[in-house]
Parts: structure tokens; sequence; C-alpha cells
């Protein structure tokens, strides 16, 4: 399978299956002698885990993270680091009413006719957990990111029809609620939207919103490498993200140049300008429902199912860090790929006064 690759000069490969003995990633192309502990990646994996709240799986994953290599002595070596998370809490039993039968929303028909066969554990490779690999991953691309005082921060928007406007932002708040809002008060109607889906044996969708500070100008470049358009694969590449924007996106159609040229303050071109970033990802309902569905077998036959297992009511909270840990991947590549953009840099950088060791 092609595909699990991602990234140029800060490449990132994921591995493992839903329901397999663990999930995992291998980074390559981190500098030497980053400061890197299992408890840096930790704090990301737990923002994702299951078993946060009555809005997530009841899957028991302590998602705990083993580096296996590239580190020694708390520091990176250069090579490639390679981190595991081991499946403790596996209930394949719950999938045996799809192995014949394609869920609705998943990817279970198409995987099935491109490779002629699929592991229909929990959705085996196309499941969600394999986003577990990617905040890994991103967690050591973020503090790479801090070093260089530039910071990736993002936070639910909106749960349904429950949106916090911009003008009651409170982002202190963000890790005050299990939902990952910006406001309390927000989060509490949100709550009470999504325990009503519950209720009906439904699910909900959102929106998450990222800002991104600290951005030095001329990051991206000009025709297929633009900074917004590899932030749009990064987001999409995520199964439940089915919708990008950035800056003032959908709503830059219903207005003027004159009132959306705003002189820097909302970057959605090709390079940065330095000022902050902001877009946002749109995330569909959980496609895992109680309720009856109409589908088909492999044989080709119409049937109805009703989805067992634990499934999140919403996706959004816990894709609040993959979103972020994605950006912090394709910023940081971005920036190793810059590097070479320049020669009066590229001399300050090997320099003519370099003293040869042979």
């Amino acid at each position: 399978m092609a595909g699990s690759i991602y990234g140029r000069l800060f490449q990132i490969s994921t591995w493992g299956e839903s329901h397999g003995k663990g999930i995992g990633v291998v980074i390559d192309g981190c500098p030497a002698g980053l400061s890197l502990s299992e408890e840096d990646i930790q704090v990301y994996l737990d923002r994702r885990k299951p078993g946060q709240s009555q809005f997530t799986t009841g899957r028991k994953e302590s998602d705990m993270a083993q580096i296996w290599s590239g580190v020694f002595e708390g520091r990176t070596t250069g090579t490639p680091i390679s981190i595991l998370v081991q499946n403790q809490d596996q209930r394949s039993r719950d999938y045996g009413n799809i192995m014949n039968t394609y869920r609705p929303g998943h990817a279970d028909y198409t995987f099935d006719e491109k490779y002629g066969f699929r592991d229909y554990r929990g959705g085996g490779r196309s499941s969600g957990r394999e986003t577990t690999a990617r905040v890994a991953a991103g967690a050591v691309a973020a503090k790479i990111l801090k070093e260089l005082d530039i910071e990736v921060h993002a936070y639910t928007k909106a749960i349904g029809p429950v949106s916090v406007p911009e003008n009651e932002y409170h982002p202190e708040e963000i890790f005050q609620n299990p939902i990952y809002m910006p406001s309390n008060a927000y989060a509490q109607k949100a709550s009470a939207y999504l325990e009503e889906c519950i209720k009906n044996q439904d699910s909900s969708g959102g929106i998450i919103e990222c800002v991104i500070t600290g951005m030095p100008v001329g990051i991206g470049d000009t025709v297929f490498e633009k900074l917004d358009a590899n932030l749009a694969k990064a987001m999409l590449s995520i199964g439940a993200v089915k919708g990008f924007e950035i800056g003032d996106g959908f709503k830059a159609a219903d207005t003027k140049g004159s009132i959306n040229n705003d002189s820097f303050h909302t970057k959605d071109g090709g390079m940065s300008d330095g000022s902050k970033i902001i877009f946002r990802a749109a995330v569909k309902p959980t496609p895992s429902i109680s309720q009856p569905q109409s589908t088909v077998t492999k044989d080709g036959e119409n049937t109805e199912m009703i989805i067992k297992g634990r499934h999140d009511p919403v996706i959004v909270p816990r894709a609040v860090v993959v979103v972020e840990s994605m950006a912090a991947i394709t910023i940081l590549d971005l920036l190793f790929t810059n590097m070479s953009a320049r020669m009066d840099k590229l001399k300050s950088f090997y320099g003519t006064d370099v003293v040869a060791l042979f």
C-alpha cells in the first residue's frame, strides 16, 4: 500500500491498524540535538486518546508512547525516530457483522474494490486510530517549532449548529472543557446538543480552527508548493475532514477586493507574510451510528445494518490535536525546504571561512 509517507525533508511514515498489535510512526529528518522524551509526546497523545469524556468512545487505551530509536541520553541523534503505541483494548468481535457488509460513510467498499481484501476490524488501516501516529510525530515537530518561537494552536470552533463567535473567544478556557472550545459557556450548549444526538443514536460534525503564530516571511513556494495548498493537503488527508478554508475562505467569494485585501491581517496566499495564519477544517459526523442504515453486502445484495462497537458520537474534540499536529509537521517541513531558497543564506550558513577537517 502506497500513501503512508508524508513530507519531504521532515518526513513521517505511519504504520499499523486499528485492531493490530499497535500503531507507530518513523520520523526521518529530525535534526540532532533536540531535547526529546516520551513525556513530551505523551502530552499530545493524551489529548487524542479515547475515554476522555461521555463524548468519546469507551475504548480503553492508555496510548503510552515508546521511543524505540533516534534518541540517546535525552536528545535526538539525527537518525530515524521510531515511536510505538501499543493497542490494548481491541474488541474485534464487535465487527464480525461487517465482514461481508459495507458500512455507510466508511472506506469498506472502496478498500475491498481496490485491494480485493480488507481488515474489517474497526476499519483496519483506514480507521481514525491511525491518527495516533500523526499526533506522536506532531509532538516532535511542535517542539522544534517552539524552539524557533513558532506556535500552533487548534481548538473547536463549532459543534453542529453551536459555533463560538470570535468576539466571545476565551483561549484560557480551551482546556477547561471536554470539547476544547474557547468558551465554557458555548461548550455547555454544545454538550447539550451532543447529549441529544446520543439520545437519538446519532452523531455530529463540527469545525476545528487553527492559529499559527511566529511565522517568518516567505515560507512556502509559488505554483505547486504553496503554503495554503500544503496545509489543505495535510488537513484533507485526515479521514474525517471534508472541508478546508484559510483566512476568510469561502466568505472571500462574497466580498470585494477593496475589502478582502486587508493589509496582511489575514493570510491566504502562497507564501507566509509574517502575520498570524488562521485556517479551519470541517469535520463530518461520525459515520458509525446505532440507527438502522441501508447498505449492500459483498455479494451486491441490498440489506440493512446497525453498526455495533464503541464509537465517538463526535470526532471533533479528539481531532483537534490531530489538526494541530498535521499543521506543525507541514510547517516544519516547509521551513526545512526554505533553507535553500537564497544564496546569501547558504553562504551565511556554510561560510567560506569554515575550517576543513580533512
